[in-house]
């Protein structure tokens, strides 16, 4: 036997111990489920042949019997709940095998290669990372996806927190024997791929990196695998069935009290469930060496760099555009963009845009584009929460369109909100040269002026309020623009019905960035109202920069010197800074602005 295949049998036999432990903590919460009923039995029959009689032990009896009917039934209970209970979907875009045939037949290849059973179905996620995911569990059957390929059955989720980088050879939940069910139905999970991995990656990559997670079909086919983890999915959807919406006093009672017997159980298995996760993303990783190995160790690289490109994209450019109500219909095409220019920039990827000649993996989608539409306003959803569809509030906007419809408003929209808290706070207006600041005819409108005059002229505590009334009115609009009830998701009727948004309804939310500080959120208003007046006085021009998001364009320049002058008034109140900066790029604060 091969090295290789010496050590996909060590994590196999290591991953099989783990799951036989696994369901060795089962089979103890079940006999001490039937230890009552097993002493009423005893009692029972001691009382039946007359050798435990007496007032004593017809009362021990009686009371062991009456202990061993509640606790059966509680045990019953508890235990149809955990079987019940259904394990949460992870949000995808269900990719039909006719709008990417040549995915299937790659993805199949790789199947066949290794001797494992073919995934049932592909779906994207808005996410760089790739996995196994199961989904079998009836409760799921009807968010199955589609599949044109005869003989498979789509199936629902691994456990969360076992996922691991595709690099490392993730594996989850199959249920069907290696090679098995070529000619007949099997239980095969489903393929999750990051959505940015497919316009970043050349299609060798591609292969490279997703050569581990397929593998992971094998090694996790054994029937007691399949078994501890249908366990551990159950414990853990029986945990978070107190926390859903909606439950009344006494069935969240009585769910709170299951939650506690299943995270009673799942600390008792967890380490063994997450060794048994290692074992088989090792022994699936053990098998995938074969198959484009030294192409994956290059592979790799893009994998990080896809991340870091990603993390950008969303939190600098997407996450301004959402705030807005507007959402990019072309995330993962900005994805390349962003990686190219990350690679024009840093010396240290030098080499990777040559990659660009070669044949990228989106071109395996017949779609494309309508793909990565749905994935942007999963993404949208999943990292802001917004609503399901397209709106009067809520509608999306290309990259050439982003400059003008999200930068030139947002600065605008912060400016006017900066405005209206100086407006309560009762600041006046700044005057015009040679007026009277106590003639209210001589108000002219917005500047730039008024608000430089207030954080320079009262001190630390006019910036502190400041910040905290923008802080407040940022909250009230933030408060007012969440729906009360989340909307369902709609399929998207693209490419012939052949992608469909699916998962969790309403869509867990992952917040991007943690709140921001008033002193931050003051920054970036302060910033706003001198972009604006730049804008319309010195003939300055909203821009987009591909890795910092929202850009001001001077004589077709990005300008990036305008951070230390703000922050030199936010925080010092030292207005110096800032004023030779508007000296030397003839901006004129005096002048008003336009808002929205």
């Amino acid at each position: 036997m091969s090295g290789s295949g010496v050590g996909e049998e060590i994590g196999a036999q290591g991953a099989r111990s783990r799951a036989l432990a696994v369901l060795r903590v089962r089979g103890r919460a079940s006999a001490v489920a039937l230890l009552p009923a097993a002493a009423a039995v005893v009692l029972l029959a001691g009382g039946a042949t007359g050798r435990l009689t007496g007032g004593s032990w017809d009362t021990a009896r009686w009371v062991v019997t009456g202990v061993a009917v509640v606790v059966l039934l509680c045990a019953a209970a508890v235990a149809a709940v955990i079987v019940r209970a259904r394990p949460a979907l992870s949000p995808t875009v269900e990719i039909a095998e006719r709008s990417a045939p040549d995915l299937y037949r790659l993805v199949r290849d790789l199947a066949d290669r290794m001797d494992v059973p073919a995934p049932s179905s592909i779906v994207l996620t808005p996410d760089c990372d790739s996995w196994l995911e199961d989904r079998t569990h009836p409760a799921h059957a009807l968010a199955a996806a589609p599949t044109d390929r005869p003989g498979t059955a789509t199936g629902t989720r691994t456990t969360p927190g076992t996922r691991t980088a595709p690099g490392n050879g993730t594996a989850h939940t199959p249920a069907s024997a290696p090679g098995a069910g070529r000619g007949r139905a099997t239980a095969a999970p489903v393929l999750v791929i990051g959505s940015p991995f497919l316009w970043w990656m050349r299609v060798a990559e591609l292969r490279a990196v997703l050569a581990p997670v397929v593998a992971g079909t094998g090694p996790a086919a054994h029937p007691d695998i399949a078994a501890a983890r249908r366990f551990v999915r159950g414990l853990d959807a029986a945990v978070a069935l107190p926390g859903r919406p909606g439950l009344g006093l006494v069935r969240r009672a009585a769910l709170g009290f299951v939650g506690r017997i299943a995270r009673l159980l799942l600390r008792a298995c967890g380490e063994h469930a997450a060794l048994m996760e290692r074992g088989v993303a090792s022994a699936a990783s053990e098998r995938a060496q074969g198959v484009d190995y030294g192409v994956r160790i290059v592979a790799q690289e893009q994998v990080g760099l896809a991340y870091a490109g990603w993390d950008r994209l969303l939190t600098r450019v997407a996450l301004p555009a959402w705030r807005m109500g507007r959402w990019p219909s072309r995330l993962d095409v900005g994805v390349v963009s962003a990686l190219t220019e990350l690679s024009r920039r840093d010396r240290l990827a030098e080499g990777f845009t040559s990659r660009l000649g070669e044949r990228p993996a989106c071109d395996l989608l017949e779609e494309p584009g309508a793909v990565d539409e749905a994935a942007s306003l999963l993404a949208a959803r999943l990292f802001h929460g917004g609503p399901a569809a397209s709106g009067p509030d809520w509608s999306p906007v290309d990259w050439q369109q982003y400059p003008e419809e999200v930068v030139d408003r947002k600065w605008r929209t912060e400016a006017a909100r900066l405005h209206r808290v100086l407006d309560d706070m009762g600041v006046r207006r700044s005057a015009r040269p040679g007026g009277s600041t106590a003639d209210p005819s001589a108000v002219p409108g917005p500047t730039l002026e008024r608000v430089m005059d207030h954080l320079a002229g009262q001190g630390e505590e006019a910036g502190d309020a400041l910040a905290a009334g923008i802080s407040a009115e940022v909250a009230r609009e933030e408060a007012d623009a969440v729906p009360t009830v989340p909307a369902p998701a709609p399929p998207v009727d693209a490419a012939g019905d052949a992608l469909a948004l699916r998962g969790t309804d309403p869509l867990p939310l992952f917040p991007l960035m943690p709140p921001r500080t008033g002193r931050e959120l003051l920054a970036d208003h302060v910033t706003a109202m001198v972009c604006c007046a730049a804008v319309d006085t010195a003939g300055a021009a909203p821009g987009l920069d591909w890795l910092d998001g929202p850009a001001l364009l001077m004589d077709g320049k990005r300008r990036t010197d305008l951070a230390g002058g703000v922050l030199s008034l936010v925080e010092d109140g030292d207005v110096e800074p800032l004023r030779m900066w508007l000296a030397s790029t003839g901006v004129r604060p005096e002048k008003p602005v336009r808002l929205v």
